[in-house]
């Protein structure tokens, strides 16, 4: 069916889980699930990012002896938010990007014995809500922005499932208002053992590769 990334821990709890989200609105309201719902809100002035403005992307590999009966996967974050300032006024340059843990979606899955159907990618997506990110949002404050040849090299903190270490990037500013950056997570360094199946011959990789391609809204 394919695989994802993350431990292969069981769901911490179901109070933002799939029933949440088919309740009526005022019944959300009433159980404190709609700010939830609503997705990150980032404080400041700057250039906005969400998924109205690009893709924000997470490509999955895999490893083992029985590698070729799994998939690689493309995931889309459908709720997150960035703040970019990018200092062209005298301000302070920085970057800031909140991630809903429980919006990760797997759009396509390459190679494999056979092709993953929809059932398999909505299956996929709902593990990895509920069982591998449970839902927790994903953070990243940067603590150092310096500008670099057509970008800026960005320095700062990821918080993932409670643990937050250092990650470093760059980020390309084309004139035209493009924002691109490519960065790779190790899930390990997170704290994380990447999932495996079929007595572990069948591994994801540890490395996931996370893309940014977007485009700075006009004024």
């Amino acid at each position: 069916m394919g695989q994802f990334f993350g431990s292969n821990s069981a769901p911490a709890g179901a109070k933002q889980g799939a029933w949440s989200r088919d309740l009526p609105r005022n019944w959300q309201a009433a159980l404190g699930l709609e700010k939830a719902a609503a997705g990150p809100s980032i404080a400041g002035d700057g250039h906005r990012l969400g998924p109205a403005d690009g893709t924000l992307a997470l490509r999955t590999g895999r490893n083992g002896a029985a590698a070729k009966a799994g998939h690689d996967l493309l995931i889309h974050v459908t709720r997150w938010e960035a703040l970019l300032v990018t200092g062209e006024d005298g301000a302070e340059a920085r970057l800031a990007l909140d991630i809903d843990g429980g919006s990760l979606r797997v759009v396509e899955g390459t190679g494999g014995m056979k092709a993953l159907t929809d059932s398999d990618k909505a299956d996929i997506s709902q593990t990895i809500d509920d069982e591998i990110l449970k839902r927790q949002p994903i953070v990243f404050r940067s603590t150092q922005v310096t500008p670099a040849d057509g970008g800026l090299t960005v320095e700062g903190d990821l918080t993932l499932l409670g643990e937050t270490r250092p990650l470093t990037f760059d980020v390309a500013l084309g004139p035209d208002g493009s924002v691109t950056a490519d960065t790779v997570i190790t899930q390990s360094h997170w704290g994380m053992e990447p999932y495996s199946t079929l007595f572990g011959t069948l591994r994801v990789n540890d490395e996931i590769h996370v893309s940014v391609d977007a485009r700075i809204p006009a004024p």
